[in-house]
């Protein structure tokens, strides 16, 4: 099977990378060009969160954002806040309101924390650890930052295998945290069950969604609207990212799902 032959007709370039625990075992286009990571950005950006967690300096349970709020309520969309505004727009722990500035106050939590800038935070914890050279978080921890196909496949197999987080702190970031939720999962619509980890976006139930028809209900990842993507799916033993020239679309949303599934059908192990 040629896993990638939804992209041979693309109008824009694109990156593909696919990893297993040990490796690559598989590439789409140039993986060193540097893209846009949009979203992706989050997920990077709550690793460094949960290793200040790790080595003592926050608790999830410590007051950060809007009143009532916790630093895991931030982590997990649960806080109320909106997409980009400061003004609440539900009750904490009442709804899953996705929320770039619920991820930029827990970055900003963490700076004080840690006693210094997050972007130097994340560089040191994250991505030098990792080799991520090409990786620069150019802006907000919720969105802005950049780098190759190469290094965010590093960051997806070291979450592929739970490196850099002690075991219970990568359980709980990657397991379903107020599972029973409702939302808007953005790009999908309206989820009954919108289940999220500390973090990371778990595939559990929801239809219609970014990754394969075939990934397994534990996948976690992210996608982000430069047309970026960062999925792992630890029943088979696999990770994979995407990231190209065009934002998010009707292309990615027709395409996704089947190079998905290709590639699960082409390069996993099963348990």
């Amino acid at each position: 099977m040629d896993a990638f032959e939804p992209l041979r007709d693309l109008d824009f370039d694109c990156s593909v990378v696919v990893v297993n625990p040990v490796d690559a075992v598989a590439t789409y286009g140039d993986p060193r060009v540097v893209y846009p990571w949009a979203s992706v950005t989050k997920l990077v950006a709550k690793y460094a969160i949960l290793i200040a967690r790790d080595r003592g300096l926050v608790s999830l349970y410590e007051p950060a954002g809007p009143e009532g709020s916790t630093l895991r309520h931030l982590l997990a969309h649960a806080s109320g806040l909106p997409f980009t505004k400061d003004t609440p727009l539900q009750p904490v722990g009442r709804r899953r309101v996705y929320s770039n500035t619920g991820i930029n106050v827990a970055a900003a939590h963490i700076e004080k924390a840690v006693g210094m800038p997050f972007a130097e935070w994340m560089r040191e914890v994250v991505c030098r650890p990792l080799g991520m050279d090409t990786a620069e978080l150019y802006g907000e921890p919720s969105h802005e930052m950049r780098g190759s196909a190469i290094d965010l496949a590093e960051f997806a197999r070291a979450v592929l295998n739970g490196h850099l987080l002690s075991p219970e702190t990568f359980v709980e970031a990657t397991t379903p945290t107020w599972s029973h939720l409702e939302g808007v999962l953005p790009g999908y619509g309206r989820q009954d069950r919108n289940t999220w980890g500390l973090g990371f976006e778990i595939r559990d139930r929801k239809d219609p969604h970014w990754t394969g028809h075939n990934n397994s209900a534990r996948t976690f990842g992210h996608f982000g609207w430069a047309g970026s993507f960062l999925w792992v799916d630890p029943k088979v033993h696999l990770a994979a990212v995407f990231l190209g020239s065009e934002p998010f679309g009707p292309t990615h949303y027709a395409i996704w799902p089947d190079l998905s599934d290709r590639i699960l059908a082409a390069y996993s192990a099963l348990d």
